[in-house]
């Protein structure tokens, strides 16, 4: 490796530690976004099911909410209506069961929040049932949507995607 090339590389790899994570969503591919925010929602559902007071549950719903709703309508708008664009009746199968599953989970949030009393049986079920809910989700989607976008889009493609995908985020109202 030539001296050129390697001050090439170190610079880079500098660059690539100094540029802030927001400048960089350019160069991450959908799919990683999309699994770090999955295992992020996990473990919050996760931490709401172990929580014992009513305090820690209504701010663990918040947070819940806070990380759902942005990603959810998001990845509608930017994996979800991309696979159901393609000419593939198995893959729009799996965008419109992504859009239903989401439904379903948005609904029960709405649920979660509206049961008053976090330290009920209600509302620990309500938690249950979100958190069966969003586990299935990810599991299938993890599996079949992500094939879909594998085989149909392209590296450069699913960059691109990841980008659109933050900027949805940002013009969401939670």
């Amino acid at each position: 490796m030539s001296v050129q090339s390697k001050l090439r590389e170190a610079t880079k790899a500098v660059v690539k530690v100094l540029t802030p994570e927001v400048d960089r969503v350019d160069i991450t591919d959908i799919l990683d976004t999309l699994k770090k925010e999955h295992d992020e929602v996990k473990s919050l559902l996760s931490d709401l099911q172990d929580a014992k007071t009513s305090v820690q549950r209504k701010s663990l719903v918040k947070r819940i909410k806070a990380a759902l709703v942005p990603h959810t309508k998001a990845e509608e708008k930017v994996v979800y209506d991309a696979v159901i664009a393609l000419r593939d009746k198995h893959a729009q199968i799996d965008g419109h069961e992504g859009y239903l599953e989401h439904e379903w989970a948005a609904k029960t949030l709405q649920r979660l929040e509206a049961i008053t009393n976090a330290a009920s049986p209600e509302h620990r079920a309500a938690g249950k049932v979100l958190k069966e809910l969003v586990e299935h989700h990810i599991e299938e989607e993890e599996r079949n949507v992500w094939a879909d976008v594998k085989k149909h889009f392209s590296d450069d493609d699913r960059k691109r995607m990841n980008a659109t995908f933050f900027a949805a985020k940002r013009r969401v109202k939670v």
